[in-house]
């Protein structure tokens, strides 16, 4: 086993291990050292490609070509080519309050610990709904307490005599 490097420590070691533990007899050398003619079976080539006519004749031969080198020929897609990232909100939550504080649509809000409120949301924030109801004073409802809502006209009971109120 012969190994061409200017210096790669992982491949070193494996070459000396190999030839401690007796599984190969390894040699090392630095580019300038490098002839052909050498005798082995494996060639190790680290960041070193000789030109053609100078490639060792051996069973085997790996090349790890020097990677600076590499990504001059062919450079990797750059930032501005990259695919964009989604947006973090959809305004699908914002949309969907404002159709319902607009058309002033009876909803029941589920809290987290069951219990159920019922009436119309008059104004949102990121943290919290104002929900008016008819019975009771108005609510301001922390969102992390709320579990789920739903239109109150889904619920499968009558529908509310009052229209949207």
């Amino acid at each position: 086993m012969v190994l061409v490097t200017t210096g790669n420590d992982l491949l070193e070691g494996m070459v000396k291990t190999a030839a401690r533990v007796g599984m190969a007899e390894g040699q090392i050398v630095g580019p300038q050292a490098y002839d052909p003619s050498m005798p082995g079976d494996l060639f190790i080539l680290d960041g070193f490609v000789p030109s053609e006519e100078k490639l060792p004749k051996a069973d085997t031969m790996l090349i790890r070509p020097n990677l600076a080198e590499l990504s001059d020929r062919y450079p990797t897609r750059s930032f501005a080519q990259r695919k964009q990232v989604p947006p973090e909100q959809t305004n699908a939550e914002s949309y969907y309050y404002l159709k319902q504080m607009a058309a002033k649509t009876p909803m029941v809000v589920v809290l987290t610990d069951g219990e159920e409120i019922r009436g119309w949301i008059e104004w949102y924030d990121k943290g919290c709904l104002k929900v008016n109801r008819e019975q009771g004073p108005n609510l301001l409802i922390p969102k992390a307490s709320i579990k789920y809502m739903f239109k109150q006209s889904e619920a499968g009971g009558p529908p509310d005599p009052n229209g949207n109120r």
